[in-house]
């Protein structure tokens, strides 16, 4: 009995840490995707003060 309870909460504790390590790496991905954008955010606004727009 005693055996089955420790797998129990082995199990249990295998899927909690799952849950929190998937998280991380969800974050570590968001973050790196946005950090990815910054140098063509910039090249754009770079572009819009260099090429002025054309007025009708």
């Amino acid at each position: 009995m005693c055996n089955k309870s420790k797998c129990i909460v082995l199990i249990l504790i295998c899927l909690l840490l799952s849950a929190c390590v998937g998280k991380i790496f969800g974050t570590a991905v968001d973050t790196s995707i946005e950090v990815a954008k910054v140098p063509f955010k910039v090249v754009g606004a770079v572009v819009d003060l260099a090429i002025p727009d054309e007025e009708d």
